[in-house]
């Protein structure tokens, strides 16, 4: 059976070549954005080059201290509470130390405050509203 035999549309005719996909990517390429969002404005979008690692250094390091906290500071003072998801550079210790020691209100990622019990979350809690 010859190729072209294979590609026959519902009428059993074959199909243009021109007409068949030859070639296609399954998903598009990724890209890695860091930006903050809030109700004042958001900062600038800083791409992450590819094949970059953001492990807790480089998170810390090149997107916290160097690019996000100071356009957020640009954005809004020393008035913010900075909030992030889980990923593991995000909830690494020495981020979190950094963060704690860094900007005025901080949430805690998720996964850091499952592990402390109930009575300390709802103290806390309280203590930053």
């Amino acid at each position: 059976m010859k190729a072209a035999q294979l590609y026959r549309n519902t009428m059993g005719k074959p199909v243009p070549s021109e007409r068949l996909i030859k070639h296609r990517k399954h998903f598009s390429e990724s890209v890695m954005v860091s930006v903050a969002v809030s109700k004042t404005g958001k900062t600038k979008v800083h791409f992450i080059d590819k094949g970059t690692k953001v492990d807790g250094r480089y998170y810390r390091e090149m997107l916290l201290q160097n690019r996000l906290l100071p356009d957020i500071r640009q954005l809004c003072d020393e008035e913010f509470v900075f909030q992030q998801d889980g990923a593991p550079s995000h909830r690494a210790k020495l981020t979190v130390e950094f963060l704690q020691q860094n900007v005025p209100n901080f949430i805690e990622p998720l996964k850091l405050q499952r592990r402390r019990s109930v009575d300390t979350s709802i103290v806390q809690c309280s203590h930053d509203q």
